[in-house]
């Protein structure tokens, strides 16, 4: 139960951590996420023996998972609480869907993107049929990719 809520925070403040460094402080997406990522990784790669050997394992995954998150452009979601709320998405979505992911690569990304999505699309639910402006520059960006093909 305590190495779960430790999960969730972790999460919920990789993907914030994340996208502060990203947008606040204009480091970018992939520096950003490569930094804090970094940072974490061998924080417990050196010190392994700080706490329970199921978090030391778990708290980088679930930090790299985040931070994926948090490289999302303030266009689509300038929320910090959104992107906090996104990143214990995907926290979730590791803790119950891990093993079935184990061989396949990319499993981080496709968790990250899914919580990610089903952030998107909470004004889409709540609201009739009423297009946000997230999801509207959203279906543009689709739509340019399709048109350059």
């Amino acid at each position: 139960m305590l190495n779960g809520a430790i999960l969730l925070l972790v999460g919920f403040f990789g993907a914030m951590l994340t996208f502060y460094l990203n947008e606040g402080l204009g480091q970018g997406p992939v520096r950003s996420s490569a930094m804090l990522s970094l940072g974490v990784a061998l924080f417990f790669h050196f010190f392994p023996h700080i706490t329970d050997p199921y978090i030391v394992k778990n708290i980088p995954l679930v930090f790299i998972g985040s931070s994926f998150i948090g490289m999302v452009s303030s266009r689509l979601v300038s929320n910090y609480w959104l992107i906090g709320l996104a990143g214990t998405v995907f926290c979730i979505i590791f803790l119950n869907t891990s093993r079935f992911f184990t061989g396949y690569g990319g499993a981080l990304g496709i968790s990250a993107c899914i919580s990610l999505l089903a952030i998107l699309s909470i004004p889409i639910v709540t609201k009739k049929h009423r297009l946000t402006n997230g999801f509207a520059i959203l279906r543009k960006m689709l739509f340019k990719i399709r048109r350059k093909q």
